[in-house]
């Protein structure tokens, strides 16, 4: 189940379903492949994380405001475009437990259809009534994920990798992103500067402690529970808070560095890394982490939120704390 399903959103449950049926009519086109491959992104589902928390924001104030939709679907629209072409670099096979759009069709096709996704998100933001400030925050958040490809391979497998460095590659990827979010829904409901800067670290706070847990999760649980393949990290050189960790504690760190700098390591090479990773205060380091981003999200939320609303951002901030998947 999709984290913007779970029933701590149903204060905005209206919103997330007529998203669903908005991204599944803005895939339907007069080319029959983008369509198949739209249509098989969507039905795919996913956490639907970013448009929930613009959500929440645009909601904030006790004014309503109208015609939300537009800016939800470019938010998504983004988010899926990046993971398609995510997944052709990775060369991942599958994701939530369904075969990628490169599997199915090919990395030309998936690559084509995530640029179509780019353009159509940003059709709609052209045509929203606060375009320029949009424009400015998307067009960020585009070249901060860009940026964050870039730096995540050309540094992997480099068991060199300092915490500061994980941290400024997982902003650039993910909290920058959720953060935008948060802004942007805080913008549509015209808040005050104070009230923007503070969603929009809540955002940012949430997006890290998500990407630390994604991080664990990949050494800790089970590929049925990820819906793809445990360990993947490791197998693309990706250096994470635990590997990091691991390196800079283990009693085998010259054993676990020559594996983490192995391209194509083996089945055997993979397992051992784990265990290697999992017999340190690894993954207990990593939480606390955790809950210092979920912590200071808590703490920034601004005073004059509606109370459901302040409940609904507060109890996303204890899922994320929790979740296993």
């Amino acid at each position: 189940m999709g984290l913007a399903k779970q029933s701590m959103f149903d204060v905005i449950k209206d919103d997330m379903a007529q998203l669903e049926e908005e991204l599944l009519a803005i895939s339907q086109t007069p080319t029959m492949l983008i369509t198949q491959i739209g249509t098989h992104l969507v039905k795919a589902g996913g956490k639907r994380l970013r448009p929930a928390l613009y959500f929440l924001a645009a909601h904030s104030r006790e004014e309503k405001v109208e015609n939300l939709q537009s800016l939800a679907i470019a938010l998504e629209l983004i988010h899926m475009a990046t993971l398609v072409h995510d997944d052709v670099i990775d060369e991942a096979s599958t994701r939530r437990g369904i075969p990628t759009a490169n599997v199915k069709w090919g990395n030309q096709m998936s690559v084509l259809t995530g640029d179509y996704m780019f353009a159509k998100a940003f059709a709609l933001v052209a045509e929203h009534r606060c375009q320029k400030e949009v424009l400015r925050s998307l067009s960020d958040v585009i070249c901060s994920l860009s940026e964050g490809e870039i730096i995540q391979n050309s540094e992997a497998f480099d068991p060199k990798q300092t915490e500061e460095e994980y941290a400024e590659r997982i902003a650039k990827k993910t909290a920058n992103f959720i953060a935008a979010s948060c802004e942007l829904g805080a913008i549509v409901a015209q808040h005050s500067e104070a009230d923007i800067e503070a969603l929009k670290e809540y955002g940012y706070c949430l997006g890290m402690a998500f990407q630390v847990t994604d991080d664990i999760l990949d050494i800790t649980a089970s590929s049925e529970q990820l819906g793809k393949p445990a360990g993947n990290d490791i197998v693309q050189g990706m250096v994470t808070l635990p590997v990091i960790r691991a390196l800079a504690v283990s009693e085998h760190k010259e054993e676990l560095a020559e594996i983490v700098a192995t391209r194509g390591m083996s089945a055997d090479m993979v397992k051992r890394g784990l265990e290697l990773i999992k017999a340190t205060d690894a993954i207990e380091y990593s939480y606390n982490r955790v809950d210092e981003y979920l912590n200071r999200a808590k703490e920034v939320l601004p005073a004059n939120l509606p109370a459901d609303i302040r409940k609904t951002f507060e109890d996303v901030v204890d899922f994320v704390g929790k979740r296993n998947f």
